[in-house]
């Protein structure tokens, strides 16, 4: 059976580390394509920079993307919210610009079109929620802006990021932080994203913030397995136990000789 993700998630660096996979990586970016550069904004001078930075790539030809974590204000969290960023963007920041809306309650014919309008080079903002997060080719687009981007984990923020820097021009990546500034786990993320436009590496620092999750289920998400090793830290002794393993079935298939560690494995 042959596996294929192009943004590796914590739970795939799980099986890897377990030895349930044996890997081969596709590290080359495709022709054509240059990295994409990121960059986290906390202040209001930075958010100004971000939005000159917009304007600069559109007064240029190109498109961009404004990424919201919810739809409208009505959401229970304290977040910016499409509907209402696009109305704020369009009336206050970019009024000569050619703004449109995305998100996942329109009709589906109504999404497409808004989809494809953007495609066509009609619009030059895209305001979005996470709809756009796959199945998005759009080469002109090399700017991406994330509200909220503390709320987003590390895989999502880089499939995000993945709309951008699919054509020949070199593309921007801005993170808008807005979390409390003792939120740790929140700065490492956008660090880790600033740092590297790597999936493993990505993948391999979202598997030490928040674990792996459950891994003998078709589930991508959970609580780990394991309750005293972490895969991050104990690569070492996972990789003795699955050589003992093995050495264990090969000489042992049933068991016959391990009645308890049998009795153990058909309660897991």
């Amino acid at each position: 059976m042959l596996i294929m993700t192009a943004t590796p998630i914590p739970r795939t660096l799980a099986l890897t580390y377990y030895g349930d996979l044996d890997v081969s990586s596709l590290d080359e970016m495709p022709a054509g394509r240059q990295p994409v550069s990121t960059a986290v904004a906390r202040s209001a001078a930075e958010r100004t920079a971000a939005y000159r930075i917009l304007r600069q790539h559109v007064d240029e030809g190109r498109q961009a993307f404004v990424v919201c974590a919810a739809i409208d204000e009505n959401n229970r969290v304290e977040v910016r919210a499409a509907e209402q960023e696009a109305e704020r963007l369009q009336r206050d920041v970019f009024p000569d610009l050619r703004i449109a809306l995305l998100h996942g309650r329109m009709r589906p014919a109504v999404k497409d079109g808004v989809m494809e309008a953007f495609r066509a080079g009609q619009a030059d903002v895209l305001i979005s929620t996470t709809v756009v997060e796959v199945g998005v080719d759009v080469p002109n687009a090399t700017v991406m802006l994330v509200e909220n981007a503390e709320r987003f984990g590390l895989s999502q923020l880089h499939q995000l990021r993945g709309r951008i820097g699919r054509g020949a021009h070199a593309s921007v990546c801005i993170l808008f932080d807005e979390s409390p500034p003792d939120n740790q786990e929140a700065k490492a993320r956008l660090a880790a994203m600033e740092r590297t436009t790597d999936g493993f590496e990505l993948a391999d620092e979202d598997l030490k913030l928040r674990g792996e999750g459950t891994l003998f289920d078709i589930k991508q998400s959970g609580l780990p397995d394991l309750k005293l090793a972490r895969l991050s830290e104990d690569v070492e002794l996972v990789k003795r136990a699955r050589r003992r393993a093995f050495d264990l079935i090969s000489g042992d298939p049933e068991l016959d000789a391990q009645p308890d560690l049998l009795a153990l494995l058909r309660r897991a």
